[in-house]
């Protein structure tokens, strides 16, 4: 059955089966005919992995579509961490206080844990008990496991199509799940109870209530449950978790009160995200919230692979010749937009670039994983006869050239071993080589320098193929293109090599849609470049 046909006609019936096996509770305050409310239905998430901790979430809400079913008081939650999934060998169990405030959200940073090795976590209030999920620390510093098993997916627009690829993600069994942005999309419509309303973005988040609505819409999915219960994720975000295009502190409608809305956005996000964050209390005590939250991180996955986080949404410079009286991209020659090669102009911050070379700097592990939200590769939409042609999109990288050239020659000083960029937000697969010059065919003075291989969406809608066809033979350091398809990215990573598997799915209007593998690729320790496998 279709998800909205599910969430509209038989959510009180979900609901009161989760009760019955796992144990009603009458939530204080409740009026009577709440009684049997079960709290855990967005489930439960486990993120943020270290080789000695690992934290874990849930929100409490009875009714996924209604956020003021809870009444606005604390609630006690309790927590275990077991070594097996049947809760016998428990070793970390206590107690932590969902506040209204962060909208009866429960993240617990569990530490002490072993490394490299399998958990499983649950929650209770009162005699409720959430759904079991499954977590991973990451190995010791020392170690050199022998395999990680990887998922990477992003863009998830629920109206878009069934969650199909995070059943898929979830019967792969990973290790660990990166998602690059776009978790949610800040337009709807998100009433369920008009299945036919057409698309517009007539229902659009503006504020911290209309964000965790959203999040709650989607979180409601189950199939993107069980990606979260199969496996620890790491994330980051885009755009849409704000808004559409937008760039530092401004918007596309260039509104005075952005930062506003902005900070309502990230504060929704950690609530619904199974992220850490040290200064949550300064976070909360400032007059501002939430407006500004560091979200770029590096993970160690022992000395196999270093993921090097990235946010290239916050500390960027505004986008280059917008359309006339707005915000936002805009699709521009060289000729056309002079400020494109201003080099002052920045991506990730001057911070965030020089945190990112320290990483490249003091990285000892074997494959190091560029883990940022865009395409890097350049890729223009007009034919390219000699350097400076092309047409380019002034939200990826190439409407930041000079503050991506520093990020590659920062890969070409310190030389960290088998550079990798993975990439989402443009909703298709691409498998691209990263050149310091991507204008110059030489190959001996123009090395490869990384290897990027980007996802497509989730269920994000992309061009037609034949455009995508047309973007490939304009680039030739883009090796492959497909926008035709939804899916994700699955990824085998061991000492010797990468197996980098496109995963697509056959219909993402089908909840039960199958998959397979569209093409795959291998990476080579000490042989960075796309080489079909």
């Amino acid at each position: 059955m279709q998800r909205r046909q599910f969430l509209q006609q038989s959510l009180q019936q979900s609901l009161r089966l989760a009760v019955l096996a796992a144990s009603a509770y009458q939530l204080p305050g409740f009026a009577a005919d709440k009684s049997s409310a079960y709290p855990f239905t967005l489930g439960v998430a486990s993120g943020s992995p270290r080789h000695d901790s690992v934290v874990i979430w849930t929100r409490l809400l009875p009714e996924p579509l209604n956020a003021l079913a809870l009444p606005a008081v604390p609630y006690k939650v309790r927590w275990e961490i077991s070594e097996d999934e049947t809760f016998h060998h428990i070793v970390g169990r206590g107690e932590h206080t969902a506040l209204p405030e962060l909208a009866h959200s429960v993240h617990v940073d569990v530490t002490g844990l072993q490394a490299e090795r399998n958990y499983w976590y649950r929650f209770m209030l009162g005699e409720a008990i959430s759904p079991v999920g499954r977590t991973r620390t990451a190995p010791i510093a020392e170690a050199m496991p022998s395999g990680l098993r990887l998922a990477v997916a992003s863009c998830q627009h629920w109206e878009f199509g069934e969650y199909a690829g995070h059943r898929h993600i979830a019967a792969a069994y990973p290790d660990l799940v990166v998602f690059l942005g776009d978790y949610i999309y800040e337009w709807g419509p998100y009433d369920l109870s008009h299945p036919s309303k057409p698309r517009r973005r007539d229902v659009e988040s503006m504020n911290l209530a209309g964000y965790r609505s959203r999040y709650a819409q989607y979180k409601s999915d189950p199939h993107l449950q069980a990606a979260h219960h199969v496996a620890p994720w790491i994330v980051t975000w885009d755009d849409h978790e704000v808004c559409n295009d937008y760039g530092n502190d401004r918007d596309e409608r260039l509104s005075v009160d952005f930062l506003q809305r902005r900070a309502a956005a990230y504060q929704a996000f950690y609530e619904h995200m199974p992220v850490r964050l040290p200064n949550l209390a300064t976070l909360m005590s400032e007059a501002g919230r939430f407006a500004h939250m560091r979200i770029y991180e590096r993970y160690d996955w022992g000395k196999l692979a270093r993921f090097h986080v990235l946010d290239d949404r916050q500390y960027r410079s505004h986008h280059a010749c917008p359309k006339p009286g707005m915000g936002g991209s805009n699709s521009v020659t060289n000729a056309e937009c002079r400020e494109l090669l201003d080099p002052n102009r920045t991506l990730l911050g001057q911070e965030q670039e020089k945190w990112l070379a320290q990483g490249f700097a003091s990285s000892g592990a074997k494959w190091n994983v560029l883990t940022q939200q865009t395409l890097m590769a350049q890729s223009s939409q007009t034919p390219v006869a000699k350097e400076g042609d092309g047409k380019f999109w002034t939200d990826g990288w190439d409407g930041y050239p000079f503050a991506r050239q520093r990020v590659l020659d920062d890969l070409q000083k310190h030389k960290p071993a088998n550079p990798v960029i993975i990439s989402g937000d443009v909703h298709t697969f691409y498998a691209a080589n990263i050149k310091r010059d991507f204008y110059s065919k030489a190959s001996a003075s123009n090395p490869i320098l990384a290897t990027e291989f980007c996802g497509t969406s989730i269920t994000s809608s992309s061009r037609p193929q034949e455009r995508t066809d047309q973007y490939v033979a304009q680039n030739p350091h883009i090796k492959f293109g497909r926008s035709d398809k939804r899916g994700f990215i699955l990824m085998d990573i061991t000492p010797k090599q990468m197996i980098t598997r496109f995963m697509a799915l056959d219909d993402v209007s089908r909840a039960d849609s199958g998959i397979s593998t569209l093409t795959s690729f291998v990476v080579e320790d000490g042989k960075t470049g796309v080489v079909s496998a």
